[in-house]
């Protein structure tokens, strides 16, 4: 399985931006990218709204695995989120 580099909170918070901004969703920037890029930081209380909901696994979720792991993974993911990022 692949892990990602980037903080799973701000990938969320890039999906939310993109889904706005580009015109493959809701948005009309037909190259979103670099706005994506200067926005996604607005969208970082949506971000953390989506993993607070994740923190409970659902009845087929919890099926497929551990939900104390997967539950220790979304806090873990949320605390993350919660230091700043510094963009020199």
């Amino acid at each position: 399985m692949d892990v990602s580099l980037t903080p799973a909170i701000e990938r969320v918070a890039r999906v939310l931006a993109g889904q706005r901004i580009s015109a493959n969703a809701d948005g009309d920037a037909e190259s979103a990218g670099r706005q994506v890029d200067a926005a996604w930081r607005d969208h970082l209380d949506d971000a953390r709204a989506v993993l607070k909901t994740l923190r409970e696994p659902d009845g087929a979720m919890a099926k497929a695995g551990d939900p104390r792991v997967w539950e220790a993974m979304i806090l873990a993911g949320l605390d993350e989120g919660s230091a700043p990022t510094v963009v020199l």
